[in-house]
């Protein structure tokens, strides 16, 4: 029992670290272009983060059943890749249904499979919600800062020509 939790546990933690790293980069990569997702239009740009957040979640899933299925299969618990990759994505998914079971001395791993991808589905969707929601909320900052510019410029306009049209 101990081992199967401390194996699951580090391949949860290696998941958790490939996770942040994903988040961490597409960050980086969203500050380094954030005047571009500010100017007009914005709802194309949204698409884009909506885009590249989903294809991020979708390799991290992938990602995640692969290690999971590698683990599996380098513990000899299955004979076949194509067995740990199918037990890997219905575990991980937490779809469980049920026609593949682990031995009783592995188990537990399956449930830590699970345990471990909803974890991570939670966490990517979070990261894809919060995304979009920093870019929307930029975009309408960058739109109100717009607008009162525009104001002011023409406020400093009509001042303007009003002292001209009084001192000419």
């Amino acid at each position: 029992m101990f081992v199967q939790i401390g194996i699951g546990s580090l391949m949860m933690v290696i998941n958790i670290i490939i996770a942040g790293l994903a988040a961490w980069g597409m960050e980086s990569v969203f500050a380094r272009i954030q005047p571009w997702l500010v100017r007009e239009p914005h709802r194309p740009k949204q698409i884009v983060v909506m885009l590249v957040t989903a294809l991020t979640a979708l390799f991290l899933v992938t990602a995640g059943v692969w290690i999971w299925a590698f683990c599996f299969r380098t513990l000899g618990i299955f004979i076949t890749m194509e067995g740990a990759v199918y037990f890997s994505l219905v575990a991980y998914t937490t779809l469980g249904y049920g026609d593949i079971l682990l031995t009783h001395e592995w188990r537990i791993l399956g449930g830590m499979a699970a345990a471990n991808g909803l974890l991570n589905i939670g966490l990517l969707t979070a990261i894809m919600v919060e995304a979009l929601r920093h870019v929307r909320l930029n975009q309408i900052e960058a739109r109100r800062l717009h607008r009162l510019a525009v104001e002011e410029a023409a406020r400093v306009a009509a001042h303007t020509a009003a002292t001209a049209d009084a001192q000419g």
